[in-house]
């Protein structure tokens, strides 16, 4: 049911329960004067008493419709059956109830009286009526207000405390790869999205959506926390997709690397468990898996080979440390990322290829043997919305890896598909590759508790890249706008966080 078609009913209820109190208060006036004209004043014979009585349901029965439809009247000029307006204090609501009941039983007398209509109706009888009306009106309203904080409480303890959902997010780092997509799917839902970010790549990935009625952009550095405790105002979720990204970038300094992807993450989540946010989403990498054999699960042991592991590693564990009942994070291990989003990457492996395979005519490999998950950007921004939209009972505190295990391929498997579309290209062994990572992963848990399945395969990320290659979308893959380490570099950004270990450098995705 719509809800104009929930509040219409609301009021009509309303409606009628103030007909009734009118009704009744009518009624219990003529009985009460009744009562004190045979048992008080004691000077009527019962049959006396018994005319008096079919006089009063005569009576009654000709007034009651006209002055239950005056009073109801007079409540819906007042504004009784609006919606209440933030700023109206109860006393205010309660006068305006008492003043418009007065004013109808005051019309309702003088019409009595210039008509001179032959009714017995004694003035007491109005006057009882009145008393009995205007109280009970109030007290309706007064028990209906207490309902309604009650119902609220318990919505709230109950979004406190499991079901809630997530309708306003915080999006860290939304510009760069992973948060376009997300944002989209968030916006189509209803939600309202604001996005915390330096803009360090321009502002060219979310063109799209700044004119978007729901969605705001901040710009600013998340390691600010005056500006964290800014963006973080009203939202009931967030979703931190901020950080240092891939072995190169943070391999350049280690202090640096830990500072933007560690020490600001705890920041945030304490400033987010602060300020009330329950849902807390960790943008993670199956990287933390490193060289490991197998089919890892989210239970496996982990063995990082590079900082930036060890640094989502560090990460996971302080904001599970931090898990309670009002604050519960939530850790998304994505699979290494292909696919084009409005911000296009051509420094990972499926892109890459596709790229080199269309424009170079070949593939360099390096190894191949090794194996990587794999999943598409729009797929993650999936995965992030179940993680948003899902009951708290399944992913409080809980690891899930993003991907599937159909797209558990080796460099090698990944070479020979591009090649399979791209028959010109002919691929190239490099000997070894100085990446160690080799790992395959099972995404069980995710799929049965999440219901979360992939939507695109590796041979549609493929396609994509190069139908936007030969369509001059892509002018040049190898512009280093396209990699996060080479636009770094161009822009000289990079030196500048070394020299005064205050980093300006962020890429909102996650390898």
């Amino acid at each position: 049911m719509r809800i104009g078609s929930i509040e219409q009913l609301g009021v009509a209820f309303r409606l009628a329960v103030d007909a009734l109190v009118v009704a009744s208060s009518l009624m219990a006036a003529f009985v009460v004067r009744l009562i004190f004209i045979a048992y008080v004043e004691a000077r009527l014979e019962p049959v006396a008493v018994l005319s008096n009585l079919e006089g009063y349901i005569s009576s009654y029965a000709l007034t009651v419709g006209p002055l239950s439809a005056l009073v109801l009247a007079a409540l819906a000029i007042s504004g009784a059956y609006s919606p209440r307006k933030r700023g109206d204090r109860i006393r205010n609501r309660v006068l305006r109830v008492v003043q418009a009941t007065g004013l109808a039983f005051l019309v309702f007398g003088f019409v009595l009286y210039f008509l001179r209509l032959d009714l017995l109706f004694p003035r007491a009888v109005l006057m009882l009526a009145f008393v009995g009306c205007a109280a009970g009106l109030v007290l309706t309203r007064a028990v209906a207000a207490l309902f309604g904080e009650f119902k609220t409480a318990e919505v709230r303890t109950l979004r406190l405390h499991d079901e809630a959902v997530a309708r306003h997010v915080l999006v860290i780092g939304g510009a760069g790869y992973i948060g376009p997509p997300l944002i989209e799917r968030l916006l189509a839902d209803g939600c309202r999205v604001r996005v915390l970010d330096l803009l360090l790549y321009g502002g060219e990935p979310i063109a799209h959506v700044m004119q978007h009625p729901r969605f705001e952009l901040i710009q600013g550095d998340f390691r600010d926390v005056q500006a964290v405790v800014r963006a973080m105002q009203d939202v009931d979720g967030v979703v931190h997709l901020g950080g240092l990204v891939g072995d190169p970038a943070c391999a350049l300094d280690e202090d640096v690397t830990l500072e933007i992807n560690v020490s600001a993450t705890r920041m945030i989540a304490e400033a987010a468990r602060g300020m009330g946010v329950r849902r807390f989403v960790f943008a993670s990498s199956c990287s933390v898996y490193g060289a490991s054999d197998g089919t890892l699960t989210e239970e496996s042991p982990l063995n990082p080979v590079s900082l930036y592991a060890r640094s989502k590693i560090e990460g996971e564990k302080l904001l599970l440390a931090m898990q309670d009942q009002q604050f519960s994070p939530i850790i998304l291990r994505f699979s290494t990322i292909y696919g084009l989003a409005p911000r296009p990457r051509f420094d990972l492996v499926v892109n890459l290829f596709a790229a080199k395979a269309i424009v170079d005519g070949e593939v360099q490999v390096f190894g191949g043997d090794q194996w990587r998950p794999f999943v598409h950007v729009r797929d993650v921004g999936e995965a992030v919305r179940r993680a948003l939209f899902s009951p708290l009972s399944v992913t409080a505190g809980r690891v899930f890896n993003v991907g599937s295990e159909a797209q558990n391929y080796t460099i090698s498997d990944v070479a020979t598909l591009v090649q399979s579309i791209v028959p010109t290209a002919t691929v190239i062994s490099r000997g070894q590759d100085f990446d160690k990572r080799d790992y395959r992963v099972s995404f069980a848990r995710i799929k049965n508790e999440l219901g979360f399945e992939p939507e695109f395969t590796v041979e549609d990320g493929v396609r994509e890249v190069i139908d936007a290659i030969r369509s001059g979308r892509i002018a040049d893959y190898r512009n280093p706008r396209y990699s996060n380490i080479l636009s770094l570099k161009e822009e000289g950004v990079w030196q500048a966080a070394i020299s005064s270990r205050i980093s300006d450098l962020y890429k909102a995705s996650v390898n």
